[in-house]
């Protein structure tokens, strides 16, 4: 009587949980075969077909190998209309999305499927909702201070970005979704270091999101910024309207003191 009580008791818990999980893995499975035949139509030109890569007949890299970037890499490249590209290049700019949102976790679920990498973050990673203002306000400040000191470099103080080395640049990001800025930080796409939560841990980058979500809300109070790139933009004004008004203006003195030092030796004469 044990034994064949054990054996219902054992056969009842499997069909009751047994089912729910192989629906689970077929769904699993039919969103990767989804993404697979997405990927073989618009990114295997360049990712390849099992996104190993391909290299040009010179040996450099035409399209990089797939295999280990993980979901979360997919989901912004394609999220911000990156990926795919007109052409290959240095870096590529955020342009109109091609993919829907489907579409687009299909190509997640089919990269990821390929080997290691981050996976897309969950919302409570990067949501500030539900904060007190007192816990916003703390958040906002740390989130300011990791800012200062591991993005402006290259995004500037504000997050209006800037001309790179070698042709490179960086976006704006203000604006962005807050689950692609957890993404790129997490990911570093192309010319951007990867801040991985071993050296920017998930509080603190959610504090750096928490920050630029109040940079669009913040008053400008140093005039006109000339769209906040910093030195380059407030340089170039210097020197045309500044420097150029006082060179003109002692061309014009200068012209005006000969004149009359002329008028008045005539007269003498």
């Amino acid at each position: 009587m044990v034994l064949v009580c054990g054996l219902l008791l054992t056969g009842g818990l499997y069909a009751a949980f047994a089912p729910a999980q192989a629906d689970t893995r077929q769904d699993q499975e039919e969103l990767v075969q989804q993404g697979r035949e997405l990927f073989l139509v618009g990114c295997a030109f360049c990712h390849g077909k099992n996104g190993e890569g391909v290299l040009t007949q010179g040996g450099s890299q035409y399209g990089p190998a797939l295999t280990d970037v993980g979901a979360a890499s997919v989901d912004f490249q394609v999220g911000t209309g990156r990926m795919p590209m007109a052409q290959p290049g240095q870096q590529a700019p955020r342009k109109k999305v091609v993919y829907t949102k489907d579409e687009t976790a299909a190509l997640s679920a089919y990269v990821a499927s390929l080997g290691t990498g981050p996976a897309i973050p969950d919302k409570e990673l990067y949501s500030t909702a539900g904060m007190s203002d007192d816990e916003l306000e703390e958040l906002v400040v740390r989130g300011g201070q990791i800012f200062l000191a591991n993005c402006t470099a290259c995004h500037n103080f504000e997050g209006s970005g800037g001309a790179m080395p070698r042709g490179g640049y960086a976006p704006k990001i203000r604006g962005v979704e807050p689950k692609h800025i957890y993404e790129a930080m997490l990911t570093g796409p192309q010319t951007m270091d990867t801040f991985s939560d071993g050296n920017i841990p998930p509080a603190d980058k959610k504090a750096v999101i928490a920050y630029l979500e109040t940079l669009d809300e913040s008053p400008s109070y140093g005039g006109f910024t000339f769209g906040g790139l910093g030195p380059v933009s407030e340089g170039i004004t210097v020197w045309v309207v500044g420097i150029g008004s006082l060179v003109g203006f002692a061309v014009w003195i200068a012209a005006h003191s000969t004149r009359s030092s002329k008028k008045k030796d005539e007269a003498a004469a």
